[in-house]
């Protein structure tokens, strides 16, 4: 008698995707089909990621090219902590953890004390890792302020791109109103996104919010994001007008604005971290966009920003191109900034 056949082997699931900007920061509570990233895409991204904070990177990584873990080695990598705007606090603190994990784990050599760091820079940092939720609310409404050249209205449209591309329908608000260039870049972002736009030259910036958010309403939109005019956080009259535009926002809406982003110029360092303190004492922040993470020497702001005000970072920037922002997570920015 044959040998009964042998039954068919149990297919071994597919590994679960590394993440991304589409599918991973962007979770949806509406029913919108969302196609699963590609893990050579999140590799291309890691590679662009350490390629930009390679001026920051190779000042950490020379501290560990020594023979041995000394008092020159912590002083040496408490200058380059500094030296990329790490600051004070965050500084000491990573400091102080790193001696305490040495001393805990018998290390001996200097690349042990890296491995350390990234370790420690990375628990540092998570907290900061947040996934931005859309459609719990109809429409969600973003608001987006930050200073003039930190890169806010490119980072609307690149966001809204991958919005539209998930299938959520967008609705711009370009209450800017004071910079016209400001409102032709967002129209050309919204006509290459094929999103709706709510423009008025010279407008009320506050007025033009308030129709953009019950235009969203009519209309069954799912997104409303509102593009606020660059302003110093000096400027007391003009964040004096942020308030506003919150206030009459959410007589549009009760419940809104459902976020609150900052756009930061990961350039300016220190002067970052006192852009978010400003902004989220004026407007109560909800999330960062990081922008301009590339070739700059002070990439280590992230830290200074998880220890003093540790506002959560949605996506960072490494250039000007669509898929040069993406999410923030913790482990791989450690892992680029120390290679």
């Amino acid at each position: 008698m044959a040998p009964p056949p042998a039954p068919a082997p149990t297919p071994t699931p597919a590994p679960a995707p590394s993440g991304g900007l589409i599918g991973s920061a962007l979770v949806k509570a509406m029913d919108v089909p969302v196609a699963p990233p590609v893990a050579p895409e999140r590799q291309s991204w890691m590679e662009r990621l350490s390629a930009g904070l390679r001026k920051t990177g190779s000042n950490l990584t020379q501290v560990f090219t020594g023979g041995q873990i000394d008092d020159q080695l912590y002083e040496e990598l408490e200058s380059a902590l500094l030296l990329a705007d790490t600051g004070v606090s965050a500084t000491q603190h990573l400091l102080d953890e790193v001696k305490r994990k040495v001393a805990s784990t018998g290390a001996t050599r200097p690349v042990q004390v890296k491995n350390i760091l990234g370790d420690v820079l990375t628990q540092l940092l998570k907290p900061l890792e947040k996934t931005l939720v859309i459609g719990q609310q109809q429409p969600t409404v973003i608001m987006v302020a930050g200073v003039n050249g930190a890169g806010k209205t490119t980072s609307i449209g690149k966001l809204t791109k991958h919005l539209a591309d998930e299938g959520a329908s967008v609705l711009l608000a370009a209450a800017d109103t004071f910079r016209a260039a400001a409102r032709e870049q967002l129209a050309i972002w919204a006509d290459r996104n094929t999103v709706e736009i709510v423009s008025q030259e010279g407008g009320d910036p506050a007025a033009v919010s308030f129709d953009a958010v019950n235009a969203g309403r009519a209309r069954g939109k799912d997104v409303v994001i509102v593009d606020t005019a660059g302003r110093l956080p000096t400027q007391l009259h003009l964040m004096e007008e942020l308030r506003k535009i919150k206030r009459v926002v959410q007589k549009a809406q009760p419940d809104a604005p459902h976020e609150v982003l900052l756009v930061i110029d990961g350039n300016t360092g220190q002067n970052a971290l006192a852009q978010v303190k400003a902004f989220d004492q004026v407007l109560g922040l909800t999330g960062l966009v990081v922008t301009k993470l590339d070739g700059t020497a002070k990439g280590g702001v992230l830290a200074a920003i998880a220890q003093e005000k540790p506002v959560p970072v949605y996506f960072i920037g490494v250039g000007e191109k669509l898929q040069d922002l993406e999410t923030f997570n913790a482990r791989e920015f450690s892992q680029a900034l120390l290679g």
